[in-house]
């Protein structure tokens, strides 16, 4: 189970928040969990869309369509699991601690 996940020089991990950039268009969400060996490696990206429905998108990470991903926030200090199935029944609030316990850890280290 990976924490962290390269794609184009780029090093993201579970609980980053990041914009997806492929080729029609942006998906701006959390990292929820990556899986897969090798080529096969997955992500998934979590966001809440229209009237509060959330919305989950697996991105391969060797799709051509993918052209460039941006990390908006940082969180994987923050993040005691390799999968963050739980923010699905989570209140923004809850998920915001993930950010503020990042903040703390990365405050302590340095």
């Amino acid at each position: 189970m990976a924490l962290y996940i390269t794609h184009k020089d780029t090093k993201f991990g579970i609980g980053d928040k990041v914009r997806v950039k492929t080729r029609s268009a942006y998906f701006e969400g959390i990292v929820i969990s990556i899986s897969g060996r090798g080529e096969g490696k997955t992500f998934t990206v979590r966001r809440i869309g229209e009237q509060k429905i959330g919305i989950e998108r697996i991105f391969p990470i060797e799709l051509p369509a993918i052209e460039k991903v941006e990390i908006i926030r940082r969180g994987t200090s923050g993040v005691r699991r390799s999968k963050l199935y739980y923010i699905r029944h989570s209140s923004p609030k809850e998920i915001e601690q993930i950010y503020t316990r990042s903040n703390l850890r990365n405050k302590i280290i340095k």
